[in-house]
């Protein structure tokens, strides 16, 4: 079988999203660090993962998770130093590991040099680094904070008084906007992207993309070329890097995504909202509809490809879903009104939402894996962690790794009062109960299964590069699905109900042809006339490989 581009090595990759901070602390002081990530190396290869996505690491305030940058040079003390960070990259070449980085260059901290300076002489050239006026507009209906609810104001112009000015700023009054219309920004953007590519990442998460492109100014127009903005990351970051990957988090209409991939000369990934949205309403009304609609939804991923997840660091958001089935995923998900944020999103883990239940779990991520793109995952989602609802926001998704049943997780020996976030303890989602070593030492654990199915996804290339195609299933509570490439098929089949059910595909197969089970203990069974019959118990699901006769030598083994 053909073999993926090291320039296209993203189709076939499977990312685990980690915030360093609460992963592993090694010095205890309480807070996770880059010498405590790189020591769990060993077991995010034994989990099969082959790229790292990190959360902001650099110089902080820390009042945003990291997105409110001061400096984009260099490492937040609290994580380590500058160097620690050159020895983790080199630590995770060696286990062929890559790593992807957020680009936060929509907005910094107000406590960054270029803010400061700006503020205090309007003749600086840091002055038209951001977006300032005179007199605050009235307010827009169409334009507030993307945080509804958490700031009294949510009008995006804040006044400053030592500036004497308004400064322009979509999320937090202390994260203003860059003025991403000025060129000497954007080379300082540029130079980011150089600094650290030269440290060796692979790529970046472009945070807020949809946002960078928007008209920042009230007398501004909408730009001739918008993407130009992002189109220029692309040509600086390959001009480095021939490999190197743009990951956009591009939360807009369906309509207007295939823009971001721009006929393959801008973002490489972009982050599926879209499908996730309608894949975990999918699993809310047991139901194969709303996955299906969801894929019908996007464009054309021709050039580039979608990053499918079930969760991320931020809400769950479904507010793009049908009025009706939005309130259906609350009902199910999130029935409780401190397990909702925003209006639109659930700020609960994945285990939970299933209410632990690993058949449903697991067909959760089968279901994720087998969906066209690259799946990433949310750390300890492998091991089925859980959420703290008692902490504010978005944090309630964002506690410590659960390494051991030892005090705090096993993930610092700290004192519990001093630990950046507290550790989930107690209960069924527990440090106590869920965590790494307990799991390593079950032959069927959640975590045992997940490296089977990463390893089963990573070695199935035609889902990063085949041709996708929905068969058709005459039971509502199934989906099925099929890849084609380089002479050989993946057939996915799943039961998203809590009931038995039987399907026949008519595949087409001919005397000789090879058709195996690689995930999955459904029954399955070829019949002359060239169809198959699944049967799968409830929540069940079956990958299936069917290489033809005299198809290419690219057949991979059963995981």
């Amino acid at each position: 079988m053909a073999s993926t581009s090291p320039e296209t090595w993203f189709k076939n990759a499977v990312v685990y999203a980690v915030d360093v901070e609460t992963f592993n602390d090694s010095n205890g002081d309480g807070v996770g660090d880059f010498p405590g990530l790189m020591e769990k190396l060993d077991y995010l290869d034994r989990l099969g993962v082959s790229a790292l996505w990190l959360l902001p690491f650099y110089p902080t305030p820390n009042r945003d998770n990291g997105y409110d940058v001061a400096d984009y040079y260099g490492v937040d003390s609290r994580l380590g130093t500058l160097g620690d960070f050159v020895e983790f990259m080199d630590e995770a070449e060696a286990h062929g590991i890559r790593v992807l980085v957020d680009l936060v260059v929509n907005h910094t901290s107000d406590q960054h040099p270029w803010f400061q300076a700006a503020r205090r002489d309007p003749d600086s050239k840091y002055r038209d680094y951001y977006v300032w006026i005179e007199e605050r507009p009235p307010p827009d209906p169409e334009r507030g904070t993307v945080f509804p609810g958490e700031v009294e104001d949510e009008r995006v112009w804040t006044y400053d008084e030592e500036a004497g000015a308004y400064y322009y700023h979509r999320f937090y009054p202390f994260q203003p906007d860059l003025n991403l219309a000025n060129p000497e920004v954007r080379a300082e953007i540029y130079r980011i992207m150089k600094f650290w590519l030269e440290l060796g990442v692979s790529g970046f998460r472009v945070d807020a993309a949809t946002l960078m492109i928007q008209p920042k100014h009230p007398d501004a127009e909408q730009l001739d070329d918008p993407h130009e903005v992002l189109r220029s990351l692309k040509r600086h970051a390959v001009a480095r890097r021939s490999d190197a990957v743009l990951l956009a988090e591009a939360d807009d209409a369906p309509g207007e995504l295939a823009s971001y991939f721009g006929d393959g000369a801008e973002m490489d990934l972009l982050m599926n909202f879209v499908l996730n949205a309608h894949l975990v309403a999918a699993l809310a009304t047991e139901r194969a509809a709303p996955l299906a609609e969801g894929l019908e939804r996007l464009p054309p991923a021709d050039v580039g490809q979608w990053m499918n997840f079930l969760r991320n660091y931020d809400e769950l958001n479904i507010g793009r879903l049908p009025t009706d089935l939005r309130e259906t995923v609350f009902d199910r998900f999130a029935p409780e009104e401190d397990m909702r944020i925003y209006g639109r999103g659930i700020r609960r883990r994945l285990a939970p939402m299933l209410e632990g239940d690993e058949r449903r779990i697991k067909l959760a991520f089968s279901l994720l894996f087998s969906m066209p793109g690259t799946p990433m995952l949310l750390y300890g989602d492998e091991i089925g962690m859980g959420e703290d609802l008692s902490l504010p926001g978005r944090t309630s998704v964002r506690t410590p790794m659960q390494w051991t049943d030892e005090e705090n997780g096993g993930f610092s020996t700290a004192d519990p009062d001093d630990l950046v976030l507290p550790a989930v303890s107690g209960g069924e989602f527990g440090y106590e109960s869920v965590n790494v070593a307990a799991q390593r030492a079950e032959a069927e654990s959640l975590l045992n299964w997940m490296e089977r199915l990463i390893a089963t996804r990573r070695e199935s290339t035609e889902i990063g590069e085949g041709e996708f195609s929905v068969l058709e299933a005459d039971d509502p509570c199934a989906f099925a699905h099929r890849y084609d490439y380089d002479g050989n098929s993946v057939v996915c089949v799943h039961n998203l109900a809590d009931e038995t059910c039987s399907l026949e595909f008519d595949l087409e197969l001919r005397e000789g042809d090879a058709l195996y089970p690689l995930l999955g203990t459904a029954d399955h069974a070829r019949h002359d006339d060239g169809s198959c019959a699944v049967t799968l118990e409830e929540y069940g699901y079956i990958w299936l490989r069917l290489h033809r006769t005299g198809a290419g030598s690219g057949g991979h083994s059963s995981a």
